[in-house]
């Protein structure tokens, strides 16, 4: 069994599990980023692997029509696309990441966190004029104000 890791769950632990792990670049340079000294113990356990385009085509569509795209960095998307990938087990902390891994029927596993209780999709409101967007922007197109992430209902 594979297991993939995003930065999440390697924050939340401190031995890796036997189990063979795979991680894209991007984790690994998030944890070098915020200075992790775990990195210099784990890293020659951590195999670094990269997805291929058509997974990640998968992935990004998937969370376009979710509304998840807003809420995951690349590095998120690389790790749910590196699982379709390998075939496997996404560990992870991350909420967004778990959203998108259950309505791909990609496993998952929380490592330091109960995990989310029920897949949830998501519209994108404007906090000036109030209007309502199915995809995340930077600023709202009409007024310019920032957008906030709400539940769809």
């Amino acid at each position: 069994m594979t297991l993939i890791l995003d930065s999440s769950a390697l924050f939340s632990m401190e031995d890796l599990p036997d189990d063979d792990i795979a991680v894209p670049e991007g984790v690994v340079n998030e944890l070098v980023k915020y200075k992790d000294r775990r990195i210099e113990r784990w890293g020659d356990m951590l195999r670094v692997s990269e997805c291929t385009q058509a997974s990640l085509k998968k992935v990004r569509d998937v969370a376009a029509k979710s509304g998840d795209a807003g809420r995951l960095s690349h590095t998120d998307i690389t790790v749910i696309a590196l699982a379709i990938d390998l075939g496997g087990i996404v560990l992870t902390d991350d909420f967004s990441i778990q959203n998108l891994c259950a309505l791909m029927n990609i496993e998952y596993r929380s490592v330091g966190t109960a995990g989310i209780k029920r897949i949830e999709k998501w519209n994108y409101k404007c906090d000036g004029c109030g209007r309502w967007y199915k995809e995340k922007m930077n600023d709202c197109p009409v007024c310019g104000s920032s957008m906030s992430a709400h539940r769809k209902r």
